[in-house]
């Protein structure tokens, strides 16, 4: 049934969970500090997540790491040191491979991020999320417009020169002004690397739940989408992906293999993981509470799914028509062991319906297919 012909690429994400406080807008699995964080007990469960998968991806190397939450710049720099020597030593890492930090204002100073650069950090994701005061405290963030700026300043001088700014808009009570001003905040301290991404109201959340939301319509929603991508274009950033943008050759790696459909470990309370072999694809889940997740480290696999070849062709699709690039025929047969067969039919009602295009090989979305992505990708649905 499946037919892999190449190794696909490996990635490893690490979850930390622990957060200052709940974000209203956060659908992640993040949960709020009540004591003092167990980073050694956490630690070492994520030692016996990690060799619990070992022999699932045995001779293989990664690519990169992303350390994200949560707030996993709430860890120390000792602790992330430690975290990062342990996987060293369990996992073969490719020479120079992107390892990445995700870091809040307000949690970080110019010491902590020397000491996580010093651990081995080479990329820093900033949540910014806006600079303006006001947004900033609607959507209950703990940082401020100069936490923001000095966190940026602090990540420059402490040597980092691979940095993404994690910006939102259609944020509540925005206007296109105050959308564009977020990223002409950010451009100005030159990162190379740009997320920029809709405000969207998930069921889980404080927002959806609790706290009416007034967000801009969205006629509004699409000026800001439209006006940002030709400022970021302007200032010298190319949109890779449907949020991100990124200066020549700087876009994310770790996030490139996922939505190139690459195989990735996950450790860590509620991490994903996605293993390929001869027999297919399995996803696994972890256990999402984090003190369950240490107190049973030996087996913390919450689920276990083998794709159906239905599925496969599906979860290729969402990943890659997230990329603008989009994809070939051959990119399919190789990450999805699959044939051409079980997307045909609907690659032909996209192409008649003028969202998605072939050319030089290459099948991508068009404008309208970016526009009405959930439609598009409902087609690929069995």
């Amino acid at each position: 049934m499946f037919n892999f012909t190449t190794q696909l690429p490996l990635s490893l994400y690490i979850h930390i969970p622990w957060c200052v406080r709940k974000c209203p807008y956060c659908d992640f699995n993040s949960h709020q500090i009540r004591n003092e964080l167990p980073e050694k007990d956490y630690i070492a469960a994520l030692f016996a997540d990690l060799e619990q998968d070992l022999p699932k991806v045995w001779g293989r190397s990664v690519r990169s790491i992303f350390i994200g939450g949560g707030t996993p710049s709430l860890f120390s720099p000792d602790a992330i040191d430690e975290l990062l020597s342990g996987i060293r030593a369990r996992l073969p890492l490719i020479a120079n491979a992107e390892i990445t930090l995700e870091a809040n204002p307000g949690t970080v100073d110019s010491t902590r991020f020397v000491g996580f650069r010093q651990a081995g950090i080479n990329r820093l994701s900033i949540g910014i999320q806006s600079f303006n005061d006001n947004a900033l405290i609607k959507l209950g963030r703990i940082h401020g417009r100069s936490e923001a700026i000095t966190a940026i300043e602090a990540a420059k001088l402490a040597g980092f020169n691979s940095i993404n700014l994690d910006l939102m808009f259609a944020l509540p009570a925005q206007s296109l002004e105050f959308a564009l001003k977020d990223l002409e905040t950010a451009v100005s301290y030159h990162p190379d690397h740009i997320s920029w991404y809709q405000l969207t109201i998930e069921q889980n959340t404080l927002f959806y739940h609790q706290k009416p939301v007034h967000l801009p319509n969205d006629d509004l929603q699409w000026r800001m989408q439209t006006a940002g991508q030709l400022y970021l274009a302007e200032q010298g950033y190319q949109q890779y992906e449907i949020s991100a943008y990124a200066k020549p050759r700087q876009q994310c790696q770790h996030n490139l293999n996922y939505w190139k459909f690459g195989d990735y470990l996950g450790i860590g309370a509620g991490a994903h993981a996605k293993i390929t072999d001869a027999t297919g694809i399995t996803r696994l889940t972890k256990s999402r509470h984090p003190y369950n997740y240490i107190q049973n480290s030996q087996a913390n696999i919450s689920n276990i799914t083998k794709l159906t070849p239905e599925e496969t062709s599906l979860e290729f699709m969402i990943n890659a028509l997230r990329l603008l690039e989009g994809f070939t025929e051959q990119d399919f047969i190789e990450n999805t062991g699959l044939n051409l067969a079980y997307i045909e039919k609907p690659l032909q009602q996209a192409y008649t319906k003028g969202w998605l295009i072939k050319h030089n090989e290459r099948i991508y979305p068009t404008e309208t297919g970016v526009r009405f992505l959930d439609d598009l990708l409902s087609l690929f649905v069995s």
